[in-house]
């Protein structure tokens, strides 16, 4: 959730997004959640996930992403699912990136998502927490994200975990043509 890409044109269909439970009372019971890098099985889980949330499924695009994250990842590259039960319940891709925007290396994640029938369980915390520690691992000491200025779910999140705004401001214009 944290930075979306659009799909191109023809390859992005439009779903109804469901509604998000918001009592604790609609989370899951606490089960063994493992996080682990993910499988080709679990891909059309994470396009259902994201499709779910965001209302478009996104196929190609989750293909592209698989391919460049999870089956020939490059050193410092993470893509990393939720597994509740048998099931992928959420995600979170990252990746290293050297020398960006005249930055040292540091962590940035850019997706993560917990399905919304799972969420209130600690399952987003676990991921970060482990894309984090793969960062470390990668000897960098500091972790960025970007995200919509109204999505306030995603950046109450990331505030929860201690992320705050940081030294860059994003700059963007349209294109015409």
């Amino acid at each position: 959730m944290a930075r979306r890409n659009a799909a191109p044109a023809g390859a992005a269909r439009r779903t109804k997004p469901n509604a998000v439970e918001s009592s604790a009372a609609a989370a899951p019971q606490r089960r063994e959640l493992t996080i682990r890098p993910v499988r080709r099985g679990d891909l059309e889980a994470v396009i259902a996930i994201d499709a779910q949330v965001t209302g478009i499924e996104k196929r190609d695009y989750w293909r592209s992403i698989y391919r460049r994250y999870g089956e020939s990842a490059a050193p410092g590259a993470q893509f990393l699912v939720a597994e509740s039960a048998g099931e992928v319940v959420g995600f979170a891709i990252g990746e290293v990136r050297d020398w960006e925007f005249g930055a040292p290396p540091c962590g940035w994640v850019f997706a993560i998502d917990v399905r919304p029938d799972a969420r209130l369980a600690g399952i987003g915390t676990r991921l970060l927490e482990t894309i984090c520690a793969g960062f470390r691992r990668a000897g960098v000491r500091k972790v960025r994200t970007m995200l919509a200025s109204d999505n306030t779910l995603i950046l109450s999140f990331f505030r929860s975990q201690g992320m705050m705004a940081g030294r860059f401001i994003p700059l963007e214009m349209d294109l015409e043509g």
